[in-house]
């Protein structure tokens, strides 16, 4: 009995899903137009894909694992790995015009904690862009992919235990009455939680929905407490900051103090090429001391910087910057989950029914740290995974069918968002400790309380199980570090994995202890 199947999210893991489904029918939801406001479009570094002489999926894992620091699946990353050159090969069938050599041949890069060249990008950093730009165009032109842009999801139907469709309301959440699309199976592909804090690469758009509809319908919710900073964001007060690609690093770039000294190699041996976590940290570290932080590229890149590096210049020469001629100053922002809605291999969440792909899930190939340029291997990894594993039930397009239980669409609220934003960096960011988290998830609490739109609620909710894991971890492990617990817990080396209850009692914890 086939059975319709329902994609929230228009990124790179949705879109390529729907794609791997053809010709069977399915039907996506998108807050925004397809290949805006995700954050797959933003991704300057490229895809890893062990692909060139010498390397291979073993090294291509050995890598991701070090950069888990402890807790990555190494079976799963494993076989990630090694469909890593049939995926890219897919993506240049649907016309993605990675970078070529002279001899036809795919120029691969290095990146951070990358032994190998294993990089493909586009243009030096427009490889998001471009993908996402032949993706849409794919879409657009297959007959089986129903398109409902400008649908919110608001909340997932379930029933006896099992996911039987989600709740959305058009006209980018503004539309009267909500709508039911019935579904076999709903995947998830809603993006990360980037707008959840103060600064950020991501869009508006990555507002943790994926993860907070399955946490309030009872899923596993794994790794929420770690979140991936990048060390170096254009630092020149945008909302969403723009982002200077770790490629520049790769190419030698060094970063400086305002008095021009390197502080990296006292840091790390890997000096600017460590893991991100620590040079954000670095990043963090030299700004809060008062002396600044810049990405020193004129030696290193130089005058070629706007040809090699056309999306960076670009922000660059609109803050009044020339990267050519001077250090650009550059600031941490959060920039990936690797948390999210827990899958098994094959994208599986949970609860029956529901499917996770791309940052919105928890796959447990990142760890507590992710891999450069493994997040757009992950969404099209997963998302081809998830095709073929339902493509045998999908059939038939959602009509979708009036909601009006869901209520009128509410009023936001700024003062409550921008306060939930603040908390968020300054509590559960770079750097957190105990009494920090404390005065956070006091401070959620009454957001939660307050919220009436419901887009503050669903992001309250994502924002507590980032919150509630961090103050569990009583350790300092890849991208959550905590100064009242710097040192790794051999005891503590494996993933963390809750549910919006086992949440819910920290908090009524942490309300005891503050």
């Amino acid at each position: 009995m086939t059975r319709p199947v329902v994609i929230v999210g228009g990124g790179l893991a949705g879109l390529f899903c729907a794609l791997r489904f053809a010709p069977k029918p399915v039907t996506v939801l998108a807050a925004a137009p397809i290949g805006e406001g995700a954050s797959s479009a933003w991704a300057q570094g490229g895809i890893a894909a062990a692909m060139s002489e010498g390397d291979a999926p073993e090294k291509h894992t050995a890598d991701t694992v070090a950069a888990g620091a402890g807790i990555v699946d190494e079976v799963i990353a494993l076989g990630m790995a090694r469909e890593a050159p049939a995926r890219v090969h897919d993506l240049l069938g649907y016309g993605v015009p990675f970078d070529r050599d002279l001899e036809g041949r795919l120029v691969q890069s290095r990146e951070a904690a990358h032994s190998e060249r294993r990089i493909v990008r586009v243009k030096g950093d427009m490889a998001g862009k471009a993908i996402m730009e032949a993706l849409v165009a794919a879409v657009r032109k297959t007959p089986s992919i129903t398109l409902h842009e400008g649908y919110v999801a608001e909340r997932l139907i379930v029933d006896d235990g099992m996911v039987k469709g989600v709740v959305a309301r058009g006209d980018h959440g503004r539309a009267a009455v909500a709508e039911a699309f019935p579904a076999g199976a709903v995947v998830l592909a809603t993006g990360g939680i980037g707008a959840l804090y103060a600064v950020t690469t991501n869009p508006v758009e990555a507002r943790g929905v994926g993860l907070a509809l399955a946490a309030e319908a009872g899923a596993v919710i794994a790794d929420a407490e770690f979140v991936q900073f990048h060390p170096t964001a254009l630092d020149v007060g945008r909302d969403p900051a723009p982002l200077v690609t770790e490629a520049l690093r790769g190419e030698g770039a060094t970063l400086i103090d305002r008095d021009g000294k390197r502080f990296m190699p006292a840091i790390h041996p890997d000096a600017e090429l460590g893991p991100r976590d620590v040079v954000a940290r670095g990043v963090f570290a030299s700004i809060a001391a008062g002396k600044g932080a810049f990405l020193d590229c004129r030696e290193a890149v130089g005058s070629e910087f706007p040809d090699l590096f056309p999306t960076v210049n670009a922000a660059c020469v609109a803050a009044g910057l020339d990267p050519v001629r001077e250090p650009i100053p550059v600031a941490p922002a959060e920039h990936y989950h690797m948390g999210g809605v827990w899958t098994d291999e094959r994208g599986r969440t949970s609860l029956p029914g529901l499917y996770a792909a791309g940052e919105a899930a928890s796959t447990g190939v990142h760890g507590a740290n992710r891999l450069a340029s493994n997040s757009l291997l992950e969404a099209i990894v997963f998302g081809a995974r998830i095709a073929d594993d339902l493509r045998d039930d999908a059939g038939g397009a959602s009509r979708p069918e009036p909601f009006p239980e869901a209520g009128p669409p509410c009023e936001s609220d700024p003062a409550m968002l921008a306060l939930l934003r603040e908390t968020m960096a300054s509590k559960f960011g770079v750097i957190r400790d105990e009494a920090g988290m404390l005065e956070g998830l006091a401070t959620l609490r009454v957001i939660a309380a307050a919220a009436a739109s419901r887009s503050l609620q669903l992001m309250t909710t994502a924002a507590t199980m980032v919150a509630a894991a961090a103050f569990a971890r009583r350790e300092s492990r890849g991208g959550h570090f905590r100064s009242d617990h710097p040192q790794q817990r051999p005891a503590s080396a494996r993933r963390s994995m809750m549910t919006l209850a086992d949440a819910e009692r920290i908090e009524l914890r942490s309300d005891a202890e503050h």
